[in-house]
């Protein structure tokens, strides 16, 4: 997510850093940022000079000191314990100017508010995965969240060609907390033996949808997926009809997460 990220704002015209602290993971998200670039470049979608002004706006660090920036994206493991301590290592190199963004999906972002020093400038900026291709952000506001904050992270959601839709911090927000069921209902019919992956996947793609609700978790990855359900069960007291699934439960135990691992609910 945090490569795709990066893509789309070095493809807006912003210079951008993509921080990893594993350099083995940086290694490969630049090799598949150059993919894409050329994919893009093959497809007739930019030109060559895009393609090498993109490339030069982009820079790849493992080291924090090179995290400076006017808008900083967050976008790790969904702890909040991890991202608390982000913010506040970000927070001591950067301009108290500086806006910090979190990409999660399903932490409280007036919890990881009161955490920081100065909440008003944490706002929620949810990308959808791909991020270079999916349209919608939402923008999420805490009780701290600065009128003058919200404004510009929409405007920036509109210069990297996004649609933005605001709303209050809330279990999932909008998105996940609808998506739910797309899921959890799947996985029911699935538990119960009325039908198989395929077959849900082939109907609902039929029905409109762009990919079905299995194949979308193994783009998403079951252990993220998962989590999102788990939190936002919990955060609104562990109604029946979220209970998260066991069938995904087993999968993650056995270590199959979807396309990231090779295998989750197709074999890739």
């Amino acid at each position: 997510m945090g490569r795709g990220i990066a893509q789309v704002s070095s493809q807006s015209g912003f210079d951008t850093v993509l921080f990893e602290v594993n350099e083995d993971v940086l290694l490969q998200s630049k090799l598949a940022m150059i993919k894409s670039l050329e994919l893009l470049f093959q497809k007739g979608k930019i030109s060559a000079s895009d393609k090498e002004q993109i490339g030069q706006r982009l820079k790849f660090t493992s080291t924090i000191a090179d995290c400076k920036a006017d808008i900083i994206i967050e976008a790790i493991i969904e702890q909040k314990e991890a991202k608390v301590e982000l913010f506040k290592q970000l927070a001591r190199i950067n301009s108290t100017q500086t806006i910090f963004a979190t990409n999660t999906s399903s932490i409280s972002i007036n919890e990881l508010a009161k955490e920081i020093s100065d909440p008003s400038r944490l706002v929620g900026m949810h990308f959808f995965n791909p991020a270079p291709i999916m349209k919608l952000v939402e923008i999420i506001k805490t009780n701290e969240t600065g009128q003058a904050v919200i404004e510009t992270i929409i405007a920036f959601a509109k210069q990297l060609n996004k649609i933005a839709v605001l709303c209050n911090d809330s279990p999932g927000f909008i998105v996940n907390r609808v998506a739910r069921h797309y899921y959890l209902e799947a996985m029911k019919l699935l538990e119960t033996g009325l039908t198989d992956i395929e077959t849900i996947d082939a109907i609902m793609e039929n029905s409109g949808f762009k990919m079905g609700p299995f194949k979308l978790m193994d783009m998403i990855g079951l252990d993220i997926n998962y989590s999102v359900s788990n939190i936002i069960w919990e955060a609104l007291e562990k109604p029946e009809r979220l209970r998260p699934s066991n069938i995904q439960q087993q999968k993650i135990a056995a270590g199959e997460l979807g396309r990231k691992s090779g295998k989750g609910f197709y074999q890739y």
